[in-house]
């Protein structure tokens, strides 16, 4: 289960989140994740035990500092409020704490879903600190990409009108361009098809899928 911490953070005195660590006690490597535009829920909470299961310290930070919400104009509202600046100073404090846990050995990745998609994606431009960028179905409004050196895999869907396979390919040729190295898997389904808590989107076979390539990818490129 997992319990809330506070670590440091660029843009304020403490930023905040929650932890679960693996079973054992042995040093693993790391994973910061990244909510969706609905907050720190129960959906993330569940991915922060299925990280933990596998072996990872998991942190998801609380960059909506306690709100959530399950209606879409609230969520929308809470994402156009959001700091784009103090999310990514936040995310680096929470890989920072990530990286200097007694628990870890020193790797980090991110991972992030929609609009933690799109800051996993910005984040690993923002910070060398990261091992390995796992974004879901997100894209950033800008980034610079010349500085994103950690290898990313990322997860689209075919029909996302959003987050659409033609702005993944943009990106993955920037980041090429820059040489760098971007792995892109588009599925059958729709956006957010990871969150198993909306059935009119959620994808079991490519949700799936989808995990056991980033458990894999994380396992590689986290090694201790």
């Amino acid at each position: 289960m997992s319990k809330r911490v506070s670590f440091p953070s660029k843009t304020q005195a403490q930023a905040s989140g929650e932890i679960e660590e693996p079973q054992g006690e042995g040093r693993v490597p790391a994973v910061v994740v990244v909510h969706e535009w609905w907050g720190l829920n129960d959906h993330i909470r569940s991915l922060l035990d299925r990280f933990a299961r596998e072996g990872f310290l998991a942190l998801a930070p609380d960059l909506y500092h306690g709100k959530t919400t399950q209606d879409p104009e609230e969520a929308a509202k809470l994402k156009a409020a959001l700091e784009w600046q103090q999310a990514l100073d936040e995310l680096d404090g929470a890989a920072t704490f990530l990286a200097n846990h007694p628990r870890s050995n020193g790797k980090v990745g991110i991972v992030g879903f929609c609009l933690g998609g799109a800051l996993a994606f910005a984040a690993g431009a923002y910070t060398p600190i990261y091992a390995a960028v796992v974004p879901f179905y997100g894209v950033p409004s800008e980034a610079d990409w010349s500085k994103l050196k950690a290898p990313v895999l990322a997860h689209f869907s075919k029909t996302d009108k959003w987050a659409s396979p033609e702005r993944a390919q943009a990106i993955q040729q920037a980041i090429e361009s820059h040489g760098g190295s971007m792995r892109l898997e588009l599925y059958d389904a729709e956006h957010a098809f990871m969150n198993d808590t909306r059935p009119q989107v959620y994808s079991p076979h490519n949700a799936q899928l989808a995990w056991e390539r980033t458990v894999a990818f994380l396992r590689e490129h986290l090694k201790g």
